[in-house]
């Protein structure tokens, strides 16, 4: 049998990644988190999948360790695009032998040749059929009156037959569901006709795909392979405001599916008529489908919602006054909710704890709280410039220095968690920075919350002071 030479490659780079974080980690994390992933054979061009045995592991690695995976691997092979975290139940796929992967002594470092990651395998083309996140799905989507206008659409659009509309244009703030419908109406899609074809792209990565077929002169290769499928499915349509040549390519392509009768899907985090920076002729097309908004979940959802996610953890259990706690000081969004219960569960497997209100208040304290006043983005970065004590214009300067780096972190954290800027607005505050660097700073927070004492004590501390 020949030898997949881009399979040893990457397994001996998982090897070394796995020793990394063991040291970085500490041992009780890892053993706890990190040791039960499993690296499953190569099968796209550059993306390393990794396979964790529940969808609670799997939701909490990416959570805390999805950025640091990403930058591990990418130090080891160059090549690498993405690393993606799935559960094991929900992946048929080849896993490569415990043996290839050394638990002890990492392999020497080599410069790593370029490899092929799929090389073996026919490619298929990757718009045909989308990697839809198998945690949702419309039974697994939890239904109240603030949302079931925007479930019942998504799941009309899905069914097979000639659409009863389009585009089903959904909106809501961030962490309500609009992207679980999404994945959904793709799964419910592709199951209900295997021999249809759909496309996914949030539309950042639209933009990037287009501006590249542009300077490759391929656009007629881009067009042809989006128009191509039956189901068009954009995510956060606000990111393309002001890219005047992205949201014309955006409308002749809703344009040709509308002709076609095919079916399209828009999410963005407002209603059309509030969109700002989008073409007139895009704002009137995405109207004259079907718009649903998902409103912010009231008790009774945030109960189910509680509900359903512990339904997922066997052998956890939350007391019920607990559960009213969070249904009762938790009304943002659903991801936050989510979020403040696997927050009391991972925080007490790390403890050995029991989890009780004493337990929640000291673990969910500033969640709970909640702000008690407006604050501004200038707040923050004053309060952080003071905790860490550094010049308040350093916090907005293009200094990089890990003095620097790690306190502008923490204001944007604080800035997402405290406001309703957007990423967009807040990377503007912090020197006309990319919205993707502040999605970075969030994420790079939240790991280093989990693991690093002093960083997880100065959010508390600022929080507090903050809120107060």
């Amino acid at each position: 049998m020949a030898v997949d030479h881009g399979q040893v490659e990457v397994a001996a780079a998982w090897a070394r990644v796995r020793h990394n974080l063991r040291a970085s980690a500490g041992q009780r994390v890892f053993d706890r988190w990190l040791k039960p992933m499993e690296l499953v054979a190569p099968d796209e061009d550059g993306v390393v999948r990794l396979t964790l045995p529940s969808a609670f592991m799997t939701d909490w690695v990416r959570n805390h360790y999805a950025e640091r995976l990403t930058h591990e691997f990418r130090a080891q092979l160059p090549q690498v695009r993405d690393v993606v975290v799935e559960t094991a139940s929900a992946l048929q796929a080849r896993i490569v032998p415990p043996a290839a992967l050394p638990e002890s002594k990492p392999a020497p470092v080599a410069t790593p040749a370029p490899i092929a990651f799929a090389a073996a395998v026919p490619q298929r083309a990757p718009a045909e059929r989308p990697a839809f996140d198998p945690r949702y799905r419309f039974d697994r989507f939890v239904v109240s009156a603030s949302n079931r206008v925007a479930f019942n659409a998504a799941k009309a659009l899905a069914e097979p037959g000639v659409p009863r509309f389009s585009p089903l244009f959904l909106h809501s703030g961030t962490g309500l569901g609009k992207t679980h419908l999404m994945h959904a109406i793709g799964h419910a899609f592709l199951d209900a006709d295997p021999a249809a074809s759909a496309v996914y792209l949030p539309a950042e990565r639209f933009m990037f795909e287009f501006v590249a077929a542009m300077r490759a002169r391929d656009t007629h290769g881009f067009k042809a392979r989006l128009r191509g499928v039956d189901l068009l499915m954009i995510d956060d349509l606000q990111f393309v405001a002001g890219k005047d040549a992205t949201q014309e390519e955006c409308l002749h392509t809703i344009n040709a599916f509308m002709d076609a009768g095919k079916r399209v899907v828009i999410a963005c985090d407002r209603s059309p008529a509030l969109l700002e920076g989008i073409d007139p002729r895009l704002l009137s097309r995405l109207g004259g489908g079907l718009v649903a908004d998902i409103k912010l979940p009231e008790t009774d959802l945030r109960h189910a919602i509680l509900a359903a996610k512990l339904a997922e953890v066997p052998g956890i259990v939350v007391p019920g006054d607990v559960l009213d706690l969070l249904a009762g000081r938790i009304r943002g969004s659903v991801r936050e909710l989510e979020g403040a219960l696997n927050r009391l569960i991972a925080y007490a497997s790390l403890t050995g704890d029991t989890i009780d209100m004493a337990f929640a208040h000291a673990t969910l304290g500033e969640m709970l709280a909640g702000p008690a006043k407006r604050v501004t983005i200038d707040d923050i970065q004053r309060a952080v410039s003071v905790h860490f004590e550094v010049k308040q214009l350093d916090l907005i300067s293009a200094r990089r220095a890990q003095a620097i780096a790690r306190p502008r972190q923490v204001a944007m954290y604080l800035a997402k968690q405290l406001t309703t800027r957007s990423l967009p607005e807040i990377g503007r505050k912090f020197g006309n920075r990319d919205h993707s660097t502040v999605i970075h700073a969030v994420r790079r927070i939240e790991e280093l919350r989990g693991v690093d004492r002093e960083i997880d004590s100065a959010v508390r501390t600022l929080l507090r002071s903050l809120e107060g």
